[in-house]
């Protein structure tokens, strides 16, 4: 698998990626490029899933973007992990377990840092939970299959500022908090929680991959871009617009 990494660039526009994500998703699908990372930080945006409903934001001045993944509404920011692992799945899809091995493998890496979390059944991502508080996410998980090879991701809070939060119910659970890795005691940088996750997603991704292959290979991703030149994705329903209030 290739890294294509944009953390040197700071935090970046959310449309920007996207346009780069679908850009490696349809090369990836056609097997012209090898399943891929990409990973990255992003400028403070709001984004709404599929699973959005109007009281997950309640304060409507605050400008949401729509998108084709799963879950609700959630934040990313400066501080934030984000990686899309572009994977071409061969049959059966099983859009379920994949998220499942994914946040497993976030456990996995979490572990390293001496964190103890876990899966909640009928909620995605990755937890914190102790008797007597309220369960925090630490990552939120939103993936889509499309033409047989996934998009979208997961976004580990490292540093995030969790205050940022707070403009709308994350994911859609009002019972529910979030959490980071500087919150929980360990502090890193994000290239750091990169290097420990990505060999944990490579190895997870396996038993889909239609490529297997462990190994991780550092892709020169200016010259990706330079390929991308002016591509411009497919429009999808809503996809990229602004969030208003169904009712």
């Amino acid at each position: 698998m290739q890294i294509v990494n944009v953390l040197h660039r700071g935090p970046v526009d959310y449309m920007t990626v996207d346009r780069l994500q679908r850009y490696i998703h349809g090369e990836v699908a056609a097997l012209r490029m090898p399943d891929t990372f990409i990973v990255w930080e992003a400028q403070p945006t709001y984004t709404a899933g599929r699973r959005t409903e109007d009281k997950d934001i309640p304060d409507t001045s605050v400008p949401v973007i729509r998108m084709d993944r799963g879950g609700s509404v959630t934040y990313h920011g400066p501080g934030q992990l984000v990686v899309y692992p572009i994977v071409k799945v061969r049959p059966p899809k099983d859009v379920v377990a994949f998220v499942r091995n994914t946040e497993r493998a976030i456990m996995g890496a979490l572990a390293e840092y001496g964190i103890d979390s876990v899966q909640v059944e009928g909620r995605s991502g990755v937890w914190i939970c102790a008797p007597g508080a309220i369960d925090r996410k630490v990552c939120a998980i939103g993936i889509k299959f499309a033409d047989d090879a996934t998009m979208h991701g997961l976004a580990l809070n490292v540093t995030t500022n969790l205050e940022d939060f707070t403009r709308v119910i994350p994911c859609g659970l009002a019972d529910a908090g979030v959490t980071s890795l500087a919150e929980l005691g360990h502090p890193t940088t994000l290239d750091d929680a990169a290097v420990t996750l990505l060999p944990h997603l490579a190895r997870a991704y396996q038993q889909f991959a239609l490529r297997p292959s462990e190994e991780l290979e550092v892709a020169d991703t200016e010259a990706i871009i330079t390929q991308m030149g002016d591509f411009h994705p497919t429009p999808h329903a809503d996809t990229g617009s602004a969030w208003h209030p169904r009712h």
